[in-house]
């Protein structure tokens, strides 16, 4: 560094040391550019505002949103359809006679208990059985039939109905299927009117219209009603299925019961089978013969379930005898 003692001040210019630099070497020139006029003015840049978190109310969580995005919404199940209630049969109220059913030997439901009854009784609970074990709803479809006249079938028919109707919500059409010669009124005592073949005949009539109540509680019956030439035809249509569907649909504890005709003398009996779910066909003791029975028991083969009544029997293999246990002397 220069001694400052050893400069000549004589004639120096006053100043400091870099006002006499500026002086002896020019140093305003180096001075920096001029700013041009037509530079565009720099704008301030924005205050970066603080983030401000968001009410829980408003803003979910990340583990919440990501849930909802990633979680598969669940499909909502399809309301279960509402079951068709049962049709309602409706037809006009009928009495039963109950002198004719003890004159003809049936089954009265007022009366003490009869080995008649308990007789009756085995057979229902076998049918019963049977029809509550199906998932196929013509089992509680009950064709009674015998293969020549006076064998007993609407005898055990009618008493068979009159049973089953003692059951506890159970509820039991007869139906008079004998279009040659229906018996059921006359037996019960009601006066005749419309009935199957009518409901078959003409599609605007409900059959649920011509099946009555009557005073013995759970029975029903459904009449034969106005026979034609075409009784045949109309027994083989699809109007047939559509009737025997209606009575019978949504209603698991309704039982129908067919009195028809005999198999070997009309045919009536082998074109109902076709609807049912069980035949009884009934034999007389000691008048019946073998071939009139397979006989019988071929015409029905429509039916997949044919049961066998033997009736009129006086022997018994077991030696058991029904209505005597209160007789007694214990």
């Amino acid at each position: 560094m220069t001694e400052q003692s050893k400069i000549n001040r004589k004639g120096a210019k006053p100043g400091s040391l870099f006002e006499r630099a500026d002086q002896a070497f020019g140093l305003d020139r180096l001075g920096g550019a001029s700013v041009p006029r037509n530079l565009p003015l720099a704008r301030k840049p924005a205050a970066r505002a603080k983030p401000q978190s968001a009410p829980a109310s408003v803003a979910p969580s990340r583990v919440a949103a990501s849930e909802q995005v990633d979680k598969p919404v669940a499909p909502q199940a399809a309301p279960e359809p509402t079951a068709e209630p049962a049709v309602t049969l409706r037809g006009p109220r009928l009495e039963i006679d109950r002198e004719l059913l003890h004159d003809a030997g049936l089954i009265v439901p007022e009366d003490p208990v009869t080995g008649l009854l308990e007789e009756f009784r085995i057979v229902k609970r076998e049918l019963l059985a049977d029809a509550r074990a199906s998932s196929d709803p013509t089992a509680r479809r009950i064709l009674v039939c015998s293969p020549h006249p006076g064998e007993g079938k609407t005898y055990c028919a009618t008493n068979l109905a009159i049973a089953l109707a003692a059951e506890r919500d159970v509820e039991v059409v007869l139906v008079d299927a004998d279009l040659l010669n229906p018996s059921v009124a006359r037996r019960l005592g009601i006066e005749t009117g419309e009935g199957l073949m009518d409901a078959l005949s003409d599609s605007r009539i409900l059959p649920e219209d011509l099946v009555s109540p009557t005073d013995i509680d759970g029975l029903f019956i459904m009449q034969a009603g106005t026979s034609t030439s075409r009784d045949s035809e109309n027994l083989t249509s699809t109007r047939t299925a559509e009737v025997l569907d209606r009575l019978t649909r949504s209603a698991p504890n309704r039982f129908v019961i067919f009195d028809t005709p005999p198999a070997l003398a009309a045919s009536p009996a082998a074109e109902l089978a076709a609807y049912v779910g069980q035949a009884l066909l009934v034999v007389r003791a000691d008048q019946t013969g073998r071939a009139a029975l397979e006989d019988a028991r071929q015409l029905l083969s429509a039916c997949p379930d044919i049961k066998l009544l033997l009736n009129a029997a006086q022997f018994s293999p077991s030696g058991r005898r029904f209505g005597d246990y209160g007789e007694r002397e214990e």
